[in-house]
Parts: C-alpha cells; structure tokens; sequence
C-alpha cells in the first residue's frame, strides 16, 4: 500500500475591509476600467489596523479544523507559507499553534512568495510520506497592504490580504492516480530573476519593511511559461493528463497570466477556479482561498483532480497535483 496526504478539510478567512477599484481613484492615476483590463480584478480585502498575519491564519485554520472535524490538539504539524510574517521572528506558525490553544506537535514557516502555499504543500507531503507526521495544516497567509508602495499604480491596486488553509491526513492508497490525496510535486526555482519581484528591504540589508517591487510584464512572459511547463510536468509524475483534470486551481495573480497558462495547457476556463475579481493576488494564500471558495461553490468534489500552480519572486515555481 502507498502513503497519501489527503485533503480532510479546507477553510479561509478574508478582513471585513473590502476595496473596491474606485477607491484608488482619489489617490492614483487610475480607474476601475484600468484595473479590470489589466487583471481581471474588482475588489480586494485589506487588513484592519493592528490585524496581522498570524490573525487571519488562525481564523483560516478554525474553519479548516471545522470542515475537518478535527481539533487543533489532534494536529502534528502547521506548516504556513508567508512573506508577510507579524514579526522577523518567531514564525507566524507558532503564533497559529498558540492561537489554536494547542502545545502539541511543532510549527515553522515556509518563504517561497506567491509559489508558497505550493512549496508548503510539498513539505507537508513529505512529513506524511516520511512518517514524521500523520495530520499537517498547511497554511498560506498574507497582509501584502502592509509593503504596499501607494504611489505606484502598476503594483498597490494588484494585493489584497487573505488566508486560507487545508489540513491533510495520512491515508494509505493503493498507489495509482485513482488514489485520493497528493499525487504529485513538482518545484522550481531561479534565483537570477531576483530583480523581477523583491521588495526593497530587509534585515541584513536595509533593516526597513521595504515595499514591493515588480516588472510586470517580464514576470507575466516567464509566469505564463512556467506555470504551463510545471503543471504538465507534475500531471506526468501523477500519471494523468490534461483532459483528466476536473479543475485548475491557479495562482490568483491576474486573469490574464490565468488564461493564458490554460489555453497552453489546452484546458477550457470552465474548469478553471477563479476568485481573483474577488480577492486580488493575496499572494501565499490565493491558492487555499480559491480551494476554499471553490468547494463552498459546489465546483470542487470528492474524487475531483485538481491541478494548483504558482509562481512568485525567486523566481520559485511549482505545481501540485491532488485527488480531492
């Protein structure tokens, strides 16, 4: 028999503030017309003053827990992909391990930017294949308002805050791609690109936050390649194709780098998850709040394969395949 992590739960957790595209209007050479042709977005959620990171992780990780019906003392691991931690240290994860009220296992943060979630979902598969944990949180959690350049258009009106979470349990398969749980990894990265997305500060450089820096459309050329190549790439090592997968669940970075890696990857955008109207790029968290979001729509299934993939500022890149 074969190990598998297998999604038991999924939750998210989003701030009362929502941020229509015309609020930027008093402040910035933009509109809302600007924005939605250029992305695909309308509205975004930005965290109240003193809301942190670790806050909207443990109400993401609540829900989850919930969907679950498990408690927090039942976990072995959490495991949180975030750029946007409260503090340079401790991590976030064991703010979310204190938050859930549980002293049990251990809990440690992931960096890989937008790729996040994606590379937490790797680690976490490999504590459950390797026998080091049995039920893993994985969360992606982000309060990107916080490194926000607000004269900048081409960046400040494309974040928004969020978080989302899955926890996966081991389950033992019969080692085929009709197996329920992660089937594939696929992970990636190229530090050369560094200066495509950063954000200009640091500990050891500049001891400032810093705010995001990006060339948009050099990283949508590379995003739109990338994305495509390691999606068929992890369906490969699953042992599925394409026309197997009931739905992508993309990062949600813009609607047109969404698209494009769809049409090369020959799959139709009817099975595509897309909350990035609703959201903006959350970062980390897009992926588990599309999931989220998709399966309280009635899209995602029991059974259903599931495609996620995402890139972000490394260049890190990757793609999970799962059975849901």
């Amino acid at each position: 028999m074969t190990i598998r992590a297998v999604v038991r739960g999924v939750g998210h957790y989003l701030p009362e503030r929502v941020v229509p595209n015309s609020e930027f209007e008093a402040t910035i050479d933009t509109s809302d017309e600007w924005i939605r042709s250029r992305s695909g977005i309308e509205r975004r959620h930005f965290a109240a003053e003193g809301q942190t990171t670790s806050d909207l992780a443990i109400r993401a990780a609540q829900a989850a827990l919930a969907d679950a019906g498990m408690s927090a003392d039942q976990l072995d691991a959490i495991v949180v992909a975030t750029s946007t931690p409260d503090f340079t240290f401790p991590s976030v994860a064991t703010m979310v391990q204190a938050g859930l009220g549980t002293t049990s296992g251990f809990a440690y943060d992931v960096q890989a930017v937008c790729a996040g979630f994606v590379f937490a979902l790797a680690n976490a598969n490999g504590l459950i294949l390797s026998g080091q944990a049995r039920r893993v949180l994985v969360i992606g959690a982000e309060t990107f308002s916080r490194i926000m350049d607000w004269t900048d258009r081409g960046t400040c009106v494309l974040f928004g805050d969020g978080a989302g979470a899955l926890v996966l349990e081991a389950e033992e398969g019969a080692g085929t791609s009709d197996d329920r749980g992660i089937l594939s990894v696929d992970l990636h990265s190229d530090g050369r690109y560094r200066d495509l997305l950063y954000v200009d500060g640091g500990v050891s450089s500049n001891g400032q936050a810093g705010y995001l820096r990006m060339q948009g459309n050099a990283v949508f050329k590379h995003a739109v390649q990338k994305l495509a190549e390691t999606a068929h790439t992890a369906l490969e090592k699953a042992g599925v194709s394409a026309g197997d997968v009931a739905w992508i669940v993309p990062h949600q970075a813009n609607l047109r780098i969404i698209s494009a890696t769809a049409e090369r990857m020959q799959v139709s955008m009817d099975r595509v998850v897309v909350t990035v109207q609703d959201h903006g790029n959350t970062s980390a968290a897009s992926i588990p709040l599309a999931l989220s979001v998709g399966k309280a729509r009635g899209q995602i299934k029991t059974g259903d394969l599931i495609v996620t993939e995402a890139i972000g500022g490394g260049l890190a890149w990757g793609a999970v395949v799962l059975r849901w």
